[in-house]
């Protein structure tokens, strides 16, 4: 199968195949006719001596510069070059593919002026598993993302360097022995290629994607405790929340009912306390608000997906171009922004059912620090700390970046987003949100093992699943292993998985 990018259907789901699992693309014939026809009108009005933006004039505040013709041959190339002026390490393979992916549906909407080939030359290079070196740092979200999106362009002229065979290559090496032409650069092809917010989208779509599913891990994990904590499982019943009307807190109420069904809490058999605490109690809502902030954040960055995301634009069937700022990363920044913190939020409330498994003034009779040994032994004392100081630079991460606009270019260029900031430090947040989840899962299997009464069906496949990979702490030992080996589980989602398979799959954030 591949994915056939037309400029108007792509998802969070197409991305994840294409940059993740390195399934096929292809440009559909609709779009190519479209990139073609667009380039033609750019070409008549090149020969009309039309004044275009990043055509035949500079950019940014050297705009109002006019070029030659001999300069607009050149330009290009150089625009590549001095825009190529990222830091630090390359950005993951995953994201600069998702990044070409989504470059690729911006040209296929046949609005961007390049010629095919330069589109035509990165599904070649996604296709054959060539993915160009870009830095992780440098993008400030507008104008486009332009230092990583202008390492990534050098491919187009055989320059740079890549991965390709598991090997760090120049680039022009690399598509020789690839088979793919390099097609060089004419007037607007490298401008075409580099101006939007293209990095940033494509992280985006991966994170969002790999959020959704830590939240229903995180649901499991807090069906888990409320188990173990002996729970009024009242809170939880469909009609309160259907009474609210927000979908999130409906959703995340349905997975934990699916999760602890046919606990004896759930039948009755065992006496619960009138209400448990907020950290308990509240979960459907607190989570809830995280899944109806990722749904709208779905949208967005769907939306910018299939975009005309490009500066100038042009328009074949009216013979105009337009220009303006379409470039503009802020309507994924911010819901990037929003969905990041919502997941330190949901860490946060994890860490305070955390505490109340280990505590034992209010475990509900479980041994203090989940050891029978306390005294002598700690038990999981000291995976609260860690579960802190994870937490504690997720709020520091959650600072947002859209709000942190900082001018250039002679104040050409006075408001941007700062999306790859916000980028990057979502990844961060959900790589500290893994580990805080981990830790709670251990307590959280822990405990139960210490009750002997009949657990949810969901319950008990996770807990078995957590027992795949750590084993019951019966007397102190080393915890980092189990903290390591449990966070890389849930980044597999082995619990969640697990847990499908036993009762089904769980509701999603954009179900329905």
């Amino acid at each position: 199968m591949s994915v056939v990018v037309n400029g108007n259907h792509l998802t969070l789901e197409d991305v994840v195949k294409v940059a993740r699992h390195q399934e096929a693309v292809e440009l559909a014939k609709d779009a190519r006719d479209r990139i073609v026809g667009c380039r033609a009108l750019l070409e008549e009005k090149i020969e009309r001596r039309e004044v275009m933006y990043g055509v035949n004039t500079g950019i940014g505040e050297l705009s109002e510069v006019a070029l030659s013709d001999d300069q607009v041959r050149d330009f290009q190339m150089y625009l590549i070059y001095n825009h190529a002026a990222g830091i630090g390490q390359p950005a993951p393979v995953e994201h600069v593919r998702a990044a070409m992916l989504s470059r690729i549906n911006v040209h296929a909407r046949g609005h961007s002026g390049c010629r095919p080939e330069i589109t035509e030359t990165y599904v070649r290079l996604l296709n054959a598993g060539v993915t160009p070196i870009a830095c992780e740092k440098g993008s400030v979200g507008a104008c486009g993302d332009l230092s990583p999106m202008s390492q990534i362009a050098l491919s187009l002229m055989g320059e740079g360097e890549c991965f390709y065979q598991g090997k760090r290559l120049p680039t022009g090496e690399a598509m020789r022995a690839a088979g793919v032409p390099i097609p060089g650069l004419k007037a607007r092809d490298g401008l075409a290629a580099i101006n939007g917010s293209n990095m940033l989208t494509g992280m985006a779509a991966l994170f969002l994607y790999d959020t959704e599913r830590w939240i229903g891990q995180a649901e499991i994990c807090a069906a888990m405790a409320l188990e173990a904590l002996l729970a009024n499982l009242r809170p939880y019943e469909a009609k309160l929340h259907e009474l609210r009307g927000f979908h999130g807190a409906v959703t995340t109420a349905a997975n934990l009912r699916r999760v602890f069904n046919g606990s004896d809490l759930a039948t009755g058999k065992l006496k619960v306390k009138v209400q448990d605490a907020y950290s308990l109690r509240s979960t459907p809502q607190v989570v809830g608000a995280l899944r109806d902030a990722l749904r709208w954040a779905r949208t967005q960055v769907e939306i910018e997906l299939n975009a005309v995301a490009d500066n100038p634009i042009f328009l074949p069937g009216e013979a105009r171009v337009l220009t303006g700022a379409n470039f503009q990363g802020t309507p994924v920044s911010l819901p990037i922004d929003a969905v990041a913190a919502g997941v330190t939020m949901v860490s946060v409330l994890s860490e305070r059912r955390l505490n109340r498994l280990l505590n034992p003034a209010l475990s509900v009779g479980l041994p203090a620090f989940l050891t029978k040994g306390a005294g002598m032994f700690s038990g999981h004392m000291l995976s609260q700390y860690t579960a802190d100081m994870l937490i504690v630079e997720q709020r520091i991460l959650s600072t947002p970046s859209c709000i942190q606009s900082i001018p250039a270019a002679a104040d050409q260029e006075d408001f941007v987003s700062m999306g790859m900031n916000g980028a990057l430090k979502a990844r961060q947040i959900l790589t500290n949100a893994h580990g805080v989840l981990a830790i709670e899962l251990i307590a959280a299997a822990q405990a139960l093992d210490f009750r002997e009464f009949h657990f949810g069906k969901g319950t008990e496949a996770a807990r078995a699943a957590v027992r795949e990979t750590v084993r019951h702490l019966d007397v102190d030992r080393p915890l980092f292993n189990d903290h390591n080996n449990m966070a890389a589980a849930v980044e597999r989602c082995t619990v969640l998985d697990a847990v499908e398979a036993s009762v089904g799959k769980l509701a999603r954030s954009w179900a329905d």
